[in-house]
C-alpha cells in the first residue's frame, strides 16, 4: 500500500465516522421533535378543555352578576329608606332636645315668677296690714 492509498483509506474512515455520528444527531433530532410535537398536541387539548371550562365560568359569572345586580335593584330601596328613617329619627331627635330646653326654660322663668309672686304676696300682705295698722291708729 502506497502512502496515498493510505491517506485515501484514512480519509473513507474519517468520512464513514463523520456520516455516522451526523445521522445520529439527526437520529436524536427526530426523537426530539417527535417529543416536541406529542406536547403540543398534549397542550393543544389542555387548552381547548381550559377554554371550553373558562367559557362556562365566564357564562355562570354573567348570570351570577345579572342576578346580584337584580337583587341589588331589590334592596336599594330597602337601604334608601332606612337612611331616610335614621334621618327622620335624628330630625326627631333634636325637635324633643328644643322641645326639653323650652320647657326648662319655662320652668325656670315659672320659678323665678313663683319666687316673684310669693314675695310679691308677702309684701302685699305686709302693706296690706301696714296699712291696717295705720289706719286703726288714725
Amino acid at each position: 500500500m502506497t502512502a496515498g492509498q493510505i491517506a485515501g483509506l484514512i480519509a473513507a474512515i474519517a468520512f464513514l465516522l463523520f456520516v455516522i455520528f451526523i445521522g445520529l444527531f439527526l437520529l436524536k433530532v427526530s426523537r426530539t421533535i417527535s417529543e416536541v410535537n406529542t406536547s403540543i398536541r398534549s397542550m393543544t387539548s389542555n387548552v381547548d378543555v381550559i377554554a371550553k371550562q373558562t367559557d362556562k365560568i365566564m357564562a355562570t359569572s354573567n348570570t351570577l352578576v345579572k342576578d346580584v345586580d337584580e337583587k341589588l335593584n331589590i334592596v336599594t330601596p330597602v337601604f334608601q329608606a332606612a337612611a331616610d328613617l335614621g334621618e327622620s329619627v335624628s330630625d326627631l331627635n333634636k325637635a324633643t332636645h328644643n322641645l326639653t330646653k323650652k320647657v326648662e326654660n319655662t320652668g325656670k322663668k315659672g320659678a323665678a315668677a313663683g319666687v316673684a309672686g310669693t314675695f310679691g304676696s308677702t309684701a302685699w300682705n305686709l302693706y296690706s296690714k301696714h296699712r291696717h295698722k295705720k289706719n286703726r291708729d288714725v
